[in-house]
């Protein structure tokens, strides 16, 4: 179970951070079904029917399809792409435009992390709901016994049984927190095994800042503000959770302790994990970052027979045992276990990024 809420990445309970926004009864803006025509006149467009319309006209590459989504909660539309089938109740034309190739580009971007790519055969599901309202009636119905949990999200998304669920917060908020939750979708889907927390975070964090040109996505984890001003907060207040250490937190742990502190450090400093595998040294670990992901993908990590069958098999719960023994046995397989050696560089990156961030 994965959240992204108020900027950060939750999973287990949620922090106390309360997002406030503004809307109207209906759960949007009142210029979000707004258009500009080429004369700058402002037309409004209160219909299914006519937003339909609206998105065709845009001949937008990654738009497969637009219907109407026959739904309990409010107007809505089904968009289709390549690899997303898209149900939203949030239908703000600007939106409606960007996040079919949004979610085609983000999902190239997951395929980027491994050495071969692969391709998915069954699309996957995205709900995105004008406001909280419908988000959270939506969530009652769909999540069952987790739906207390997720309710305590005060603004962002969160991945179950498949789907992504988020509602608007933002255009940029939104986005992000669909590129991380759907990182968890994407390795959940295809991945064998389910990956450590510090590597399974950390690599949703790369996906979180983005930039468009042409209607393209770019994803940019060096833009990432959130993790890098958390980072910089970890480092100025020298709380920076030892490696040894951060391999085995489960993110339940932190939590437990209601610490806002820690929180940012364990997904701060596994954002720069993820960075420092990638980038450090001038690649130096990429290859062996790659062969990690690969062999989580096939079902070929050198761990032990329990070990492998809960990383296998998605309903045993992934325990904070569980998590340290792999999480530690994986890192010092593929990327070293000179942690002292390791540590010294990973330190030095991490101070880098943030200063090349300033």
């Amino acid at each position: 179970m994965h959240w992204f809420l108020g900027g950060w990445i939750v999973a287990g309970r949620c922090l106390p951070v309360c997002v406030i926004v503004a809307v109207c009864l209906g759960g949007c803006f009142e210029s979000e079904r707004s258009v500009v025509d080429g004369a700058g006149k402002i037309h409004r467009i209160d219909t299914c029917s006519g937003m339909i319309e609206y998105l065709r006209k845009q001949n937008l590459s990654s738009l497969e399809s637009v219907e109407v989504w026959e739904n309990e909660y409010g107007e809505g539309l089904k968009l289709v792409t390549a690899h997303y089938e898209i149900f939203t109740t949030f239908l703000e034309p600007l939106m409606l435009c960007r996040i079919p190739g949004f979610m085609e580009s983000v999902y190239h971007g997951y395929n980027s992390q491994l050495p071969e790519p692969i391709e998915t055969t069954s699309k996957f599901s995205i709900y995105l709901f004008a406001g909280r309202r419908q988000w959270a009636d939506f969530t009652r119905d769909f999540a069952g016994e987790q739906a207390k949990l997720f309710l305590q999200i005060k603004a962002g998304a969160y991945y179950h049984n498949g789907s992504c669920v988020a509602y608007n917060i933002g255009r940029k908020r939104t986005l992000s927190a669909l590129g991380h939750e759907g990182w968890h979708q994407f390795n959940s889907r295809h991945f064998k095994y389910r990956l450590p927390s510090w590597l399974d975070e950390g690599m949703a964090m790369l996906f979180e800042a983005h930039k468009t040109t042409d209607g393209v996505f770019s994803f940019e984890p060096a833009e990432n503000t959130y993790r890098l001003e958390a980072l910089e907060k970890t480092l100025r207040r020298n709380d920076m959770i030892p490696l040894r250490e951060l391999m085995g937190i489960n993110p339940g742990q932190v939590l437990a302790t209601n610490a806002s502190e820690a929180v940012m450090a364990f997904y701060s400093q596994s954002y720069a994990l993820a960075r420092f595998l990638r980038e450090s040294g001038y690649g130096g670990r990429a290859d062996s970052y790659r062969q990690l992901l690969l062999d989580g993908l096939t079902g070929d990590w050198p761990i032990g027979r329990v070990s492998k069958r809960i990383a296998q098999d998605r309903n045993i719960p992934k325990s904070v045992l569980w998590n340290r023994i792999v999480g530690m046995q994986l890192f010092k397989h593929y990327i070293g276990s000179d942690f002292e050696q390791i540590e010294k560089e990973y330190l030095a990156f991490c101070r880098q990024i943030v200063e090349d961030s300033r």
